[in-house]
């Protein structure tokens, strides 16, 4: 019992932080920023620098689009990385099995690819993982 309680304790505590989580990303020309709110939604656009002011419409387009699928991207791996100890099987109660997640499927295949080390990406610079439980889901 204890170890369900604490479960279910850290379970709330997950859904606290991920409800409030935002992830910020930047295009690779650096001229658009964009926030991914707690479901992904994009809550958030800057145009940096007035770069824009200088770009096609169809520049700028993608240049949105990258940051977004960025942040976005950026949101489902923190999720994944939050909710994967509540899908592993218990140590101390083996009647718990844990059960399988396809994120492919919920996310995307790019959930699951490496960073590519670009920190307009997420790369190292700008870790993708973090502590569920620990950080504030913002970057």
């Amino acid at each position: 019992m204890a170890e369900l309680q604490a479960a279910q304790e850290a379970v709330a505590r997950t859904e606290r932080e991920l409800r409030t989580a935002s992830f910020a990303a930047l295009s690779s020309d650096r001229a658009v920023r964009a926030t991914a709110g707690p479901q992904g939604e994009l809550s958030g656009i800057e145009f940096l620098e007035n770069k824009y002011r200088d770009m096609s419409p169809q520049e700028l387009a993608a240049s949105v689009l990258e940051a977004a699928s960025a942040a976005r991207l950026k949101m489902n791996r923190h999720v994944m990385k939050a909710m994967a100890p509540f899908a592993e099987p218990s140590s101390n109660v083996p009647e718990l099995k844990g059960f399988e997640l396809d994120w492919e499927r919920i996310f995307g295949p790019e959930v699951l690819r490496e960073d590519d080390g670009d920190p307009a990406r997420g790369g190292p610079a700008t870790p993708a993982w973090r502590d569920a439980l620990g950080d504030e889901g913002e970057d």
